[in-house]
């Protein structure tokens, strides 16, 4: 089958399928290997991304998904008048910024690390989809796991959690050796 001819299959089926689709389903659609198919995709993402056109191609981990450019989304709004843009509050950024390092992770470990309750963060981020639950911990009570969603990746533009940068270890020892001084200083007074 020439490349024209996949590229449109392709193109139909990441129209079609809204969300994100396996790389593997996609080979299998086409009857090609993954190798073949990604770098199908690949040249489709650069054509896209070339040319005054308001979709684009996005990875995300070992998937694809067809989407809207950001250049089209005020003219998506005038027809629309809806997309509900939300605000992320430095609440919802940190804990949000926790359960991304940490997933997966319980409500009662998100709280130990910030020192308070979290109920309404985590449930805020659950809310706007970028935290999702993906099981329950194997203890009494099984508490809830929570770990970041395909949509966190789309909304922070990196295709999988590897990409998010790195934790400096000497800032987190200052840290903790902050909130230890603090803790102590509650204790006093």
């Amino acid at each position: 089958m020439e490349i024209e001819k996949l590229q449109g299959i392709i193109e139909a089926i990441l129209f079609t399928m809204g969300d994100s689709v396996e790389l593997e389903k996609i080979a299998l659609a086409i009857e090609h290997d993954e190798k073949t198919t990604r770098k199908i995709i690949h040249n489709m993402m650069d054509r896209y991304n070339n040319a005054d056109r308001g979709m684009r191609i996005i990875e995300l981990e070992n998937s694809f998904q067809m989407c809207t450019k950001q250049e089209a989304y005020e003219y998506l709004i005038r027809i629309a008048k809806q997309p509900k843009k939300f605000v992320l509050t430095d609440v919802l950024l940190e804990t949000l910024s926790i359960i991304a390092y940490k997933q997966p992770v319980t409500k009662l470990e998100i709280e130990k690390i910030r020192g308070v309750k979290s109920d309404f963060a985590v449930n805020k981020l659950v809310e706007y989809g970028l935290v999702e639950e993906v099981g329950r911990m194997n203890v009494p009570g099984r508490p809830i796991l929570f770990g970041t969603t395909e949509e966190f990746l789309r909304r922070f533009s990196v295709q999988s959690l590897d990409e998010l940068p790195g934790i400096n270890q000497e800032q987190v020892a200052q840290f903790q050796e902050e909130a230890e001084d603090e803790a102590q200083l509650r204790l006093e007074i």
